[in-house]
């Protein structure tokens, strides 16, 4: 059976705190967030944008995170104020975000794993089976 994976990778800046964090997480900071998305299928789609099934996923979908607020993103916000209450804004809980949120824009047969970093030795991944 054939099988195509992509990866994409992008950076966003925002800001955050970990709310009852007790050291310098818990207070204003910000970050240069990257982003790895990977997603993995057997069969080729259509996009918004391309209506013939030419591709797994379109990168311009996959990036969505990287525009900013004001246009549906993640750049330049503060992250406590965007994102939902049940998301805490660590890094494995901004993938988390991001993966659900991205997830919504693909055929559910795409296969789809996020990794989030805040510096650049850190990262946090999730997917779901």
């Amino acid at each position: 059976m054939p099988k195509w994976k992509l990866i994409t990778e992008f950076s966003f800046d925002s800001a955050h705190y970990i709310k009852d964090y007790n050291g310098p997480c818990g207070r204003m900071h910000g970050h240069n967030y990257k982003v790895k998305i990977e997603v993995q299928s057997s069969s080729l789609h259509s996009s918004e944008y391309c209506p013939h099934p030419v591709m797994v996923a379109d990168f311009k979908s996959l990036r969505w995170a990287k525009k900013d607020v004001t246009q549906g993103g993640l750049d330049h916000c503060i992250l406590n104020e965007v994102l939902p209450p049940e998301y805490e804004t660590t890094a494995e809980m901004i993938a988390k975000y991001i993966y659900d949120e991205t997830k919504k824009r693909l055929s559910p047969d795409i296969k789809l794993k996020v990794a989030v970093s805040e510096t650049p030795n850190s990262w946090a991944e999730y997917e779901d089976d």
